[in-house]
């Protein structure tokens, strides 16, 4: 019976870090369209501040799925 729980912990960790990425990468998508679209000329610098959060954004699911793989491989 622990090692069902520790499996949907882990299947929990692991989707909803994928889901909070992607709706964090839709909201960073869009508000730099919109501020693209506000200020062409600021493109390019808001283009590589976009791809620095973005990098940031894609760490912490990467987090999360060492975290899962610990859960199921170690204490399942």
């Amino acid at each position: 019976m622990e090692s069902a729980i520790i499996l949907i912990a882990a299947a929990l960790l692991i989707g909803l870090g994928a889901l909070g990425t992607a709706i964090g990468f839709a909201l960073l998508g869009g508000k730099f369209l919109e501020g693209a679209a506000r200020q062409p000329e600021m493109a390019p610098m808001l283009q590589t501040k976009m791809f620095i959060v973005a990098g940031l954004l894609d760490a912490v699911p990467m987090i999360g799925v060492g975290i899962g793989m610990y859960l199921i491989f170690v204490l399942a």
